[in-house]
């Protein structure tokens, strides 16, 4: 299957996800490097929120792949700051680059961008809607940790609402055999679209489900995105990882506020800068598919 824009991972199939986790992993034995195959092809990392991992790593893996980077990671810079609507920005980058890796604070940007663009979009986030490649390189972590997808029990906490890691992840995962847990202030629960009646379990506190628990994925409150009312903050805790599975991986898509103690980073089952470097292995893997 050839993608010639990454917008939602509703594109991907189980074929697909088997292709890229092979070259992901290829390129995860070289650590990432000699891999010179987009040389002369041309990035722009066009962001309209901020960002950190997203934009470097897009920045690393193009880089490391013997390609240039156009880096536009603020956008009031830029003609944006004029009133310049997002259609024209795009069409203009790409008279000049191969591939537009945008982020944008509008649920359905990435697919305005595509269908005026003559290059490939790679949706890098579009609001509370979807993050397509973080849901790629979490898939490949759980993967890389627990050594198969099928048959686990995956347990979501935090900002379920507005969290498009989350959203894509959970999409992404309905194409195995999972089981989730929701864990949530009530008003910040997982939209009803992402939840099966009567399959799915929804909870309040993590100690109802975290020893049953393979994989934990915890996410910040979003407070940037809503105003919260009350404490709407949810952190993991010692104690926590005191009953959980000596085998559980413990992930987070960062940035992190208060919602993993620095104490928990030497836990051997703390993934989540592994995950990061994944992160760079999976985007090389997607960039290679997608210049062809």
């Amino acid at each position: 299957m050839r993608l010639s824009h990454v917008l939602s991972v509703d594109q991907f199939d189980k074929p697909f996800l088997t292709e890229m986790f092979y070259q992901a992993g290829w390129i995860r034995q070289a650590a990432g490097h000699s891999i010179v195959h987009l040389r002369g092809k041309l990035l722009a990392n066009l962001f309209y929120e901020p960002s950190t991992r997203t934009s470097s790593s897009f920045y690393s893996a193009m880089s490391r792949l013997g390609g240039t980077v156009l880096p536009i990671n603020d956008v009031t810079f830029s003609s944006v700051s004029k009133g310049e609507i997002l259609e024209d920005t795009v069409r203009t980058l790409a008279c000049y680059s191969d591939v537009i890796v945008l982020r944008h604070p509008e649920v359905g940007a990435a697919a305005r961008a595509a269908a005026c663009s003559p290059v490939p979009i790679i949706n890098a986030g579009d609001g509370i809607g979807e993050h397509p490649t973080q849901a790629l390189l979490d898939l490949y972590t759980i993967q890389v940790e627990q050594g198969r997808l099928d048959g686990l029990t995956l347990t979501m906490m935090g900002d379920l609402k507005h969290g498009r890691t989350v959203h894509s992840l959970v999409k992404l995962l309905r194409l195995y055999d999972v089981s989730f847990n929701f864990v949530s202030p009530v008003e910040l629960r997982m939209p009803a679209e992402y939840v099966r009646p009567g399959i799915d379990r929804e909870f309040t506190e993590l100690e109802a489900v975290i020893e049953q628990t393979d994989v934990l994925y915890v996410t910040r409150v979003q407070k940037e995105r809503f105003n919260p009312v009350g404490d709407v903050d949810y952190a993991l805790t010692t104690e926590h990882m005191t009953i959980a599975k000596p085998s559980m991986t413990l992930m987070h898509p960062l940035p992190r506020v208060n919602e993993i103690p620095l104490a928990l980073d030497a836990d051997p089952r703390a993934a989540y800068f592994r995950q990061m470097r994944n992160g760079l292995f999976v985007r090389m893997a997607l960039l290679m598919h997608v210049l062809g």
